[in-house]
């Protein structure tokens, strides 16, 4: 069990965290010509195959660590607040401590996406010395099988050590839907989540285009209780999974491409890791006018989309600014870049 000091440690770094997140709001609504949030790519490769996944590969090389610091200073220059560590798996970067260190010398909330297998206490520190600030985990199922090995036997001992070792916020996701054969284990995943002093959130698994997959009776009584689940925090800002779950449309403002960029691992921006082809602009090329052609530009995709990232940064503006550009976006079926996942 972690010492007082610990707590005392982890504690005054929650304050400081909390600090920095309510002047980022406080920017987010002052001004929407800056991203809120970018998920970047350090690295496409995952040491893991689920099979609902299409954002990995097994053989991409990390983006070398130059190239990564030019795009976070990038993103530092449009203003950006957050910037999150996806993948692929981003623990594969063997200078992903370097990165996180860089986002937060220059003021930017720090955040990474990880299946939490090469998490080791030697590991958790080297992430509290870089400066962590949020890391969400996936758990598919309470044991593996041939959808997912991303299971709560697998990676409690994972959790446990991050129970006993981590300065920064940790979120434990489950989800619903994409062949999960139990969905009842999101409630076991949930419940050892919170156990830990975790937070805890369910989402529903998405086709190719990010739009919804329909789920079952069985798993939306599952959604509902998981819901009573989720603290007051940010990250779990899912209103709009209420409508998903029951199968009925979202009505909001999509500001992907503005308030939230998705930055490939060629370094261009798509809307979203499942609208990866538009608008495929360099960001080293992206400008506040693109911020402010894409705020106001509709996405025919938002009515069914599960993305909850977009969804949680769009709500900060959900009050303001009619979108009144069509998409130009093409078909989305014959336009966007997916990723090959070698029929696993």
């Amino acid at each position: 069990m972690p010492n007082l000091g610990f707590k005392f440690r982890r504690d005054i770094r929650a304050l400081n965290r909390r600090a920095r997140e309510w002047r980022m709001i406080f920017k987010g609504v002052a001004s929407t010509d800056h991203p809120v949030m970018a998920h970047i790519i350090p690295i496409r490769r995952c040491n893991l195959a689920c099979t609902y996944c299409n954002e990995y590969d097994d053989v991409s090389k990390p983006v070398a660590v130059d190239i990564m610091l030019e795009r976070l200073d990038q993103l530092a220059a449009l203003g950006t607040n957050i910037v999150t560590f996806s993948g692929g798996e981003p623990l594969l970067h063997p200078q992903l401590d370097q990165l996180i260190s860089h986002v937060r010398r220059r003021g930017i909330i720090a955040g990474m996406i990880t299946n939490g297998y090469l998490l080791t206490a030697q590991r958790v520190q080297q992430l509290n010395d870089a400066g962590l600030d949020h890391m969400q985990i996936s758990i598919d199922n309470v044991m593996p099988d041939d959808v997912s090995k991303k299971s709560l036997k697998v990676l409690d001992k994972k959790l446990q050590i991050l129970a006993e070792h981590a300065l920064f916020h940790v979120n434990i996701n489950s989800v619903l839907g994409g062949g999960i054969h139990n969905p009842d284990d999101a409630l076991v995943v949930g419940k050892r989540a919170l156990e830990l002093g975790f937070t805890s959130t369910v989402g529903i698994i998405h086709d190719d285009g990010g739009q919804l997959k329909p789920i079952g009776e069985r798993e939306r009584s599952v959604f509902l209780a998981m819901k009573e689940f989720e603290k007051k925090n940010f990250s779990q800002i899912n209103y709009f999974q209420n409508n998903i779950a029951h199968g009925k449309p979202s009505n909001w403002r999509c500001r992907a491409g503005a308030r939230y960029l998705y930055i490939c691992e060629d370094g261009l921006v798509h809307y979203c890791s499942q609208q990866r082809g538009f608008p495929a602009k360099p960001l080293a090329e992206y400008t506040v006018a693109d911020i402010r052609r894409e705020y106001l530009t509709q996405k025919d995709c938002a009515p069914f989309c599960t993305v909850s990232c977009v969804h949680q940064i769009s709500y900060m503006d959900f009050w303001r600014d009619p979108q009144t550009i069509p998409s130009t976006a093409p078909d989305t079926s014959a336009s966007l870049v997916q990723i090959q996942s070698n029929g696993r």
